[in-house]
């Protein structure tokens, strides 16, 4: 089976944001990192090449003081405004490296995969928004695959960092709130879940077989 053929022709990418507030109409964007999860041979999900971005705030941008101590980012630190990028520049190029990516797999859409999804994916629609980028969009605009709810279920966490520790996977919490570091997290933790629990029974998957089975005793 491919990642086409698993997900319905989505390509699943775990995607992590870093802001300077909870409101995504009115408070910056700092921080994203996206990484596509593919398929071996073997049947295996493993996460793909990082492909991430320091932002600069947009103009007229709210910057809220708590969230800036929360995620310890500094907007004005000289080495990160040395490699920021403005928003539509790093949208745009994570956006064409994730089409190369969902074209290699021939998928049709990329859905945004998250622990806390919708947080996520409602900054990151604002910011196509802001720069113009629906057309350069490669994600499903509401569709989404939560870690919050698979990580409850498979282990009764809804927490990252103790979600990670049950799976057995390190966590360092001196690295969290880094969107690199967290979509790196979420990705092994997302694949060990999907590598543990394989497919329940499949009821469509079966009717297709028994057709194509019937039509191949018909010839």
């Amino acid at each position: 089976m491919t990642i086409k053929e698993r997900f319905r022709k989505f390509l699943p990418v775990v995607v992590d944001l870093e802001t300077a507030g909870f409101n995504a109409q009115t408070d910056a964007l700092l921080e994203i990192a996206c990484i596509p999860i593919l398929l071996d041979e073997q049947g295996v999900f493993y996460p793909g090449e990082a492909l991430n971005a320091h932002i600069e705030p947009f103009e007229g941008a709210n910057l809220e003081p708590s969230s800036l101590a929360f995620t310890g980012i500094d907007p004005n630190n000289p080495m990160r405004k040395a490699i920021a990028e403005d928003e539509k520049t790093a949208l745009r190029r994570i956006f064409k490296g994730l089409k190369e990516v969902r074209r290699a797999e021939d998928c049709r859409q990329c859905v945004l995969i998250g622990h806390n999804a919708h947080f996520d994916l409602g900054f990151l629609n604002a910011a196509v928004l802001r720069t113009n980028s629906k057309t350069h969009n490669p994600f499903h605009k509401f569709s989404v695959f939560d870690t919050v709810t698979l990580a409850a279920l498979a282990f009764g966490q809804t927490v990252l960092a103790r979600a990670c520790k049950a799976a057995g996977l390190d966590f360092d919490g001196s690295n969290a709130h880094s969107a690199l570091y967290d979509t790196q997290k979420t990705a092994e933790l997302f694949c060990h879940i999907l590598n543990h629990y394989p497919m329940l029974p499949n009821a469509l998957l079966g009717e297709q077989i028994r057709v194509e089975l019937k039509d191949s005793d018909d010839k």
